[in-house]
Formats: C-alpha cells, sequence, structure tokens
C-alpha cells in the first residue's frame, strides 16, 4: 500500500460523532492505510452537533464558494477541515446551512429520517467529488461506509465519469447493520434524473429503501466489506450472484484483511 492513495467517505467519523460501529471503521480504515505507508483523506458530512471549536475546524476558503446545482436550485459549498489528533489524517468537512446545520445526522428526535436527506446526499456527493477535483488528489481507491455515500459510484461513472482525475479510481463499498425501514424518498429517482443520468442506471432509487441503495453502489463497485454480522440476506444474495471480490463479515476482523484485498483483488 505504499504511496497508494485512498479516499474514505462516510456519513461517520469518531472522533466527530459518537462511536457506532461505522464511525470505528471510518477511523481506524484510515489509520490502518498509513501505518501501510499510504495516504489518505477523510470526507465527512458537517453536522450541526460537531463542536468545531473543540475539534479545531477552519474553512478552506479557496475550496469553499461554488454552488452546487440540487434539483434545478443553487446550494453554496463550504469546505471545513480539521486534522485527527495524534494521527497523520486529515477529515474534510461538507457543509451548506440549509442541509447540514441542524444539530442530528440522518434522523430526528423520533428517529425518523429527514424527509431531505436525498437532496443531503446528491449535495454531500457532489461536494466531496468537486473538492478532491480542486485538490487535485487522484485516488487509487474510493472507500465508502453506509447507504449515505451510495450515489458516489453512479455518479462517477455517469455525471463524473470524463474527469480524469478519477479515471483510474477503484471503488470499495462496506455495507453495514440496516438502519431504517420503509422509503428514503419518493422524489429521489426524480431527483437524481435532473442531472442527466440514464434512467435504467436509476431503477433502484424508485424504491428507495436500505436494500436498494446499497445495491445501486455495489452495480458500480470493484469490491465490498460486509462490515457489520446483521447485514441482510437480500444483499448477501446479490453479492453471491455478482461474484464481485470482497470481505464477509469474519474475514473483515482479522488483522490486514482489507489491505490484502485492496492489494491482491482490488489494484491488481
Amino acid at each position: 500500500m505504499k504511496d497508494k492513495k485512498v479516499l474514505n467517505i462516510s456519513s461517520e467519523v469518531v472522533p466527530y460523532l459518537p462511536q457506532t460501529n461505522q464511525a470505528i471503521n471510518s477511523f481506524k480504515i484510515p489509520k490502518n492505510i498509513n501505518d501501510h505507508g499510504g495516504q489518505t483523506r477523510i470526507f465527512m458530512p458537517r453536522y450541526g452537533l460537531i463542536n468545531e471549536r473543540r475539534h479545531q475546524l477552519h474553512e478552506v476558503i479557496r475550496l469553499s464558494g461554488m454552488n452546487l446545482v440540487i434539483n434545478d436550485v443553487d446550494m453554496p459549498l463550504i469546505i471545513k477541515v480539521a486534522s485527527i489528533p495524534k494521527e497523520r489524517m486529515q477529515v474534510y468537512f461538507i457543509d451548506n446551512e440549509e442541509y447540514f446545520k441542524r444539530r442530528a445526522i440522518l434522523k430526528d428526535e423520533s428517529q425518523a429520517l429527514f424527509p431531505d436527506n436525498d437532496e443531503r446526499m446528491i449535495f454531500f456527493t457532489k461536494g466531496v467529488i468537486e473538492t478532491v477535483k480542486k485538490l487535485n488528489w487522484s485516488p487509487d481507491i474510493i472507500h465508502l461506509h453506509g447507504w449515505f455515500t451510495c450515489l458516489f459510484p453512479l455518479y462517477l461513472n455517469t455525471y463524473y465519469k470524463d474527469e480524469p482525475i478519477f479515471a483510474n479510481s477503484k471503488i470499495v463499498t462496506s455495507v453495514y447493520a440496516k438502519d431504517f425501514d420503509g422509503v428514503l424518498s419518493h422524489q429521489f429517482h426524480k431527483k437524481v434524473a435532473f442531472d442527466d443520468i440514464p434512467e435504467e442506471l436509476i431503477e433502484p432509487l424508485k424504491k428507495a429503501d436500505f436494500e436498494s441503495l446499497e445495491q445501486l453502489s455495489l452495480n458500480f463497485s470493484d469490491g465490498y466489506v460486509i462490515a457489520d454480522q446483521d447485514t441482510p440476506n437480500s444483499i448477501e444474495k446479490y453479492l453471491k450472484e455478482n461474484k464481485i471480490p470482497g470481505l464477509i463479515f469474519e474475514e473483515s476482523q482479522k488483522n490486514d484483511a482489507l489491505v490484502n484485498l485492496y492489494t491482491n483483488h482490488i489494484l491488481k
């Protein structure tokens, strides 16, 4: 992994958010890559409950100031950055007053999904990609964590398919336990279709439940990691049928298993 560049994208990362399995993995994986001589960057949303003073976030003016079009509306992009204490890792935060100022993550106090999570996902996807372009940092691997990141493979293979900085990037999707029931949004398909993405590629968004979102990500992924024991059976069945290289949960817990997956299957 020496000098290989790995872009980690997640909706949750410690120490900025509570220690869920996803948040812990989103820290441990890039740390492991660093320990093996790789280079990492981490991207996550800047939710309102993140204490900017405590974690020493600061806005990066040269990266901010762009407007992203979300469902025909211009939304300003703000980029903030921080360093994880005692680690050689930088974390970039995608921020917007409309989408991420609220003091919550993806659900309200009653544990209901926010109705604008679809637009937040589109904004986060475009925001990360546009920022990486500005950084001129071409990742060898893009590792995605959680359903909130499911649009990245789709957009990288359609909307941004002609961007040379991602021409050789491989995508790995980590699948976590199902954490919501029902449909994320009944307008999701329409809002993504606004970006002229082919209809047949966004068919899963017409349903937009947890399994459909994960399948959409895996449709364009070069590898996978089952990161929880309680992954839906339908996803495991899909992975077996499509023969995507990856790690089942028990394998993913072994030392250096992910590095071996990267080097022996994803980057070969």
